[in-house]
């Protein structure tokens, strides 16, 4: 089951039973007040972008719902990418960080600085947990998506490639930042359960659709 709940994050994360979470994926908003233009389509600001005050709390939160063998993925910029760390490392291992290189570029300062095309992804455990599969390297290659659903929207084969590595079918997946709900829609296509928190009324509607519309994996 995959559930898009339209809530703050603080307050549906009480609902989550303590130690149910093996997997936690998500995107949380990065601190530097980020506005898209991709495209010719203005979003709309990102809630709560402006600040990391929440760090301290969504990290204790987590810690209670995590199992003791859980995992955690969560993306992040090299802006605030320190600060990030030092929250996650009061309550969890981490273990590496991830780069997701996009393979295709972003905007910004177009003559003054070098061309975006990553962006991290801490990795972190809860205890010993070994990851499925072979031993892959750190840089994951995916395209971005070329779809509006979001100003940061994560493609679908990425989040399921990593909900693959660290999760088996049936278990739990949490995002506390749905965003366009591609955790939700990767965990339906590979058979795990999973809960989605997003503030944002029209990415859980958009979001509800896409899932509705996804079916399982056949392998």
């Amino acid at each position: 089951m995959q559930k898009i709940i339209n809530i703050d994050w603080n307050i549906g994360i009480k609902s989550v039973a303590e130690g149910s979470v093996d997997l936690v994926l998500t995107d949380p908003p990065y601190g530097i007040n980020y506005r898209s233009n991709k495209r010719g389509k203005r979003h709309k600001k990102m809630q709560n972008d402006n600040n990391l005050d929440w760090l301290d709390k969504w990290v204790i939160e987590l810690k209670r719902v995590c199992k003791n063998e859980a995992h955690l993925y969560v993306f992040c910029s090299w802006h605030n990418v320190e600060v990030f760390k030092f929250f996650l490392g009061k309550e969890f291992r981490i273990k590496n960080i991830l780069i997701w290189e996009k393979e295709n570029h972003g905007t910004g300062d177009l003559k003054g600085d070098y061309a975006p095309k990553y962006e991290m992804i801490i990795f972190c455990s809860n205890g010993s947990k070994k990851l499925n599969g072979k031993r892959d390297c750190n840089i994951l290659k995916s395209a971005k998506t070329k779809n509006n659903n979001h100003p940061t929207e994560k493609p679908v084969d990425l989040i399921s490639y990593l909900i693959e590595k660290s999760t088996d079918p049936g278990d739990l997946v949490l995002d506390t930042f749905g965003g366009s709900c591609s955790t939700a829609i990767a965990s339906k296509q590979t058979g795990r359960n999973c809960i989605v928190f997003e503030i944002e009324v029209d990415y859980c509607n958009n979001g509800r659709k896409n899932l509705a519309g996804a079916s399982k994996r056949l392998f």
